[in-house]
């Protein structure tokens, strides 16, 4: 939106040209990001608690999780509304990209919201029924995936590219629209299931989304997508700015959320970050390092399933309990432990995303 001011200004004046590159934008949308969620945060956390929107605690969980009763939820409504307001603010309006990414993300955290009203505002303890949930998450995903191929304009947009190396590309043809539905949906609930300790997702989210907002920028760039022997494409670069926001909110949500959290960001938040993180490594074509840097939230993921798996087929339990976190707090890990060393693991594997933009 300011952009538009902007082109408008530089008539008068050279010095608002310097909106023009987007490094300075996606800047200026993790600062308004960060400073919109400190200025929201303290009244959505007391208005959270005057309502009694609070967090509910599973008996047969870890003993500590019992004072987290009451912790105010929902608050990923802040986080969806600091990167709505700073995209539209800082973003290119015209681009295609843009308002997929947003629409996307605004679409699941929409089915969040849904659920945690149920759960936490009606006191129905099944919230939105899992069928229904899941309907309507599919179709968020197979919209994003149907409008990204419909418009996709160049060969590279649905080409799946194999990290590491520098010639190997698979063309999917429609086998895209199953890819991408698998990456958003999936990508979308590994969040979900990672979110179970103060800070433990909102970080790994906030480091993979801005490597893959220097992804999406170097796809964007001509001279550094054939330097660096990724595709290149024409638009996406833009969704730097998208990635900025995305990392602005999630640090600013982090001030209220690190230990002992002052509130959680409930369904609305994990549902909506998870499904940006899917759209952003799919319209970039980094699916697989998309795997790569989001390795905590894989492993959480897998744990469940092979928890639940095993105690079907075998009537025994892999971990004493699932996700993969609170098993390691049964353990006897204090929580502060668990968040910091799955942060770090974070580091390491976000690190190891990147080392494959040059490793080809």
């Amino acid at each position: 939106m300011l952009t538009w001011l902007t082109e408008y200004l530089a008539q008068f004046h050279s010095g608002f040209n310097v909106f023009g590159y987007i490094t300075l934008r996606a800047i200026f949308a993790v600062l308004t990001a960060l400073i919109i969620a400190f200025m929201v945060g303290p009244s959505m956390i007391r208005r959270l608690s005057a309502y009694k929107i609070g967090q509910t605690v599973r008996d047969d969980g870890p003993e500590s999780h019992l004072t987290k009763a009451g912790t105010p939820t929902m608050g990923g409504a802040l986080i969806l509304v600091a990167i709505a307001v700073s995209t539209l603010l800082w973003g290119d309006l015209t681009n295609r990209f843009v308002w997929i990414v947003l629409l996307t993300t605004m679409a699941f955290g929409l089915v969040g919201l849904v659920d945690d009203y149920r759960k936490l505002v009606l006191q129905d303890p099944k919230g939105l029924v899992a069928r229904w949930k899941y309907f309507w998450q599919s179709m968020a995903g197979l919209a994003a995936a149907a409008v990204l191929y419909a418009t996709a304009s160049t060969p590279a947009e649905t080409q799946l590219i194999l990290p590491f190396f520098k010639d190997v590309v698979i063309d999917l043809g429609p086998f895209f629209i199953l890819l991408t539905y698998f990456v958003i949906v999936g990508s979308s609930n590994a969040v979900n299931l990672t979110d179970g300790l103060d800070g433990l997702a909102i970080m790994p989210t906030v480091m993979v989304g801005g490597a893959l907002g220097i992804f999406a920028y170097a796809s964007g760039h001509q001279q550094f997508a054939e330097y660096l022997f990724i595709p290149s494409l024409p638009g996406v670069g833009e969704l730097a700015v998208f990635s900025g926001a995305l990392v602005g909110a999630g640090l600013g949500f982090l001030w209220f959320n690190t230990h002992p959290a002052q509130v959680f960001m409930g369904d609305v938040g994990a549902l909506g970050l998870g499904a940006a993180l899917g759209v952003l490594a799919v319209i970039v074509r980094q699916e697989l390092v998309l795997m790569i840097m989001g390795g905590v939230f894989v492993i959480e993921t897998v744990s469940v399933i092979l928890q639940v798996l095993s105690f079907k087929f075998t009537g025994r339990r892999i971990f004493r309990m699932a996700p993969l976190h609170h098993h390691f707090e049964l353990k006897g890990w204090p929580e502060p432990r668990v968040i910091v060393r799955f942060w770090i693991i974070s580091i390491i594997l976000v690190l190891i995303g990147l080392a494959t933009l040059k490793l080809r």
